[in-house]
């Protein structure tokens, strides 16, 4: 299976995903705002939560900085919903669990898992200018430590 990755310069794929509060959120409503647009592997498990906590914990800096924060994963939205309500998540969970905007953003492929090459979830963000650019597209990021690397990435450490 070969994916296509996206790199700087690259037009975002415009998408319209649904949310967990039974909303949805539509990239091309976003124009005039950094997005940073993060894919995860799971709602619930230990490292998707680490990471979403660090956004949660993070947001008030990142939206004064004027980013909005989205986190995309394959769960459907009841699971996104208890996610949200069980650790008090502050931005954004959106549903898709046909892949189809995992794929275009190349978040979903061939990865390395304990040594192993499994096809799955790759976990990756993407911070997405004003004008619907990709600033930086980051593929394999771990989940601890990811928030204060990317602000580091983005002059705002």
């Amino acid at each position: 299976m070969t994916e296509s990755k996206l790199a700087a310069g690259d037009a975002a794929p415009e998408f319209t995903l649904p949310t967990a509060d039974g909303g949805t959120v539509a990239l091309d409503s976003l124009r005039g705002k950094r997005v940073i647009l993060y894919f995860y592997p799971a709602a619930m498990t230990p490292g998707c939560t680490k990471q979403a906590c660090d956004f949660r914990d993070n947001l008030g800096q990142l939206t004064a900085e004027g980013f909005v924060v989205l986190g995309v994963s394959k769960d459907k939205t009841d699971k996104l919903l208890k996610f949200v309500e069980r650790d008090s998540l502050t931005f954004p969970l959106l549903s898709d669990p046909e892949l189809a905007v995992h794929k275009a953003y190349g978040a979903y492929g061939t990865k390395k898992l304990y040594g192993k090459e499994v096809v799955g979830v790759i976990r990756s963000t993407f911070v997405i200018d004003a004008d619907g650019k990709i600033e930086h597209a980051l593929y394999n990021v771990k989940a601890t430590g990811h928030v204060a690397g990317l602000k580091k990435k983005l002059g705002l450490a």
